[in-house]
């Protein structure tokens, strides 16, 4: 009963703090180009000393709930590189092994040549991960490049869902499960 209590109370505080820090009201112009009449700043929350730990707990049940099993969790970089690291950490603490990486915008033309870095995602279970998503094109743009590099994509998993279409957007293109922490109407938007 007490980690329910603990997971029910880690769940109500991270909402709390989005509420309070990442919610700026007023006329946006969003990563998509659609505009809109705020904005949700998560990179307050998920590099805030509180509130990231409390990102990895929230995610890491909402995608053990569901039932996916994964052992990779991260996405396009930027918004998802705290994202990732969070649930890794969760991961850690819980005692299991789940790896972070992260996806270039673009495939490297030095070095390797790599577009996901990170530990090797060839042949594993991966859930990509976003902070929030208005039209699903960075989570795509990060299951494109873990395909391409031989993961196997279970999920897309974001933190705040906008109701924008990305769910339905994701789960045609991708052909795999969309979750959300929470929905904007939670958020009081």
């Amino acid at each position: 009963m007490k980690s329910m209590t603990s997971k029910n109370h880690a769940r109500a505080r991270l909402l709390e703090l989005i509420t309070e820090l990442a919610v700026v009201r007023g006329k946006v112009i969003l990563s998509s180009g659609k505009e809109a009449d705020y904005y949700i700043d998560l990179r307050r929350i998920t590099l805030h000393h509180e509130a990231a730990p409390l990102v990895g707990a929230v995610m890491l049940e909402l995608l053990d709930e569901a039932g996916i099993d994964f052992t990779h969790a991260g996405g396009l970089t930027m918004g998802a590189d705290p994202v990732g690291t969070a649930v890794m950490h969760a991961a850690g603490r819980a005692g299991r092994a789940v790896d972070a990486f992260v996806v270039r915008k673009a495939q490297k033309s030095y070095g390797m040549g790599r577009q996901v870095e990170g530990p090797d995602v060839s042949g594993r279970n991966v859930v990509v991960l976003e902070d929030t998503s208005t039209t699903g094109g960075s989570a795509l743009t990060a299951v494109e490049g873990v395909r391409a590099a031989g993961g196997h994509v279970v999920a897309v998993a974001v933190i705040v869902d906008r109701d924008t279409g990305s769910k339905e957007r994701i789960e045609a293109e991708a052909g795999v499960p969309y979750l959300f922490a929470y929905g904007k109407d939670e958020l009081g938007l």
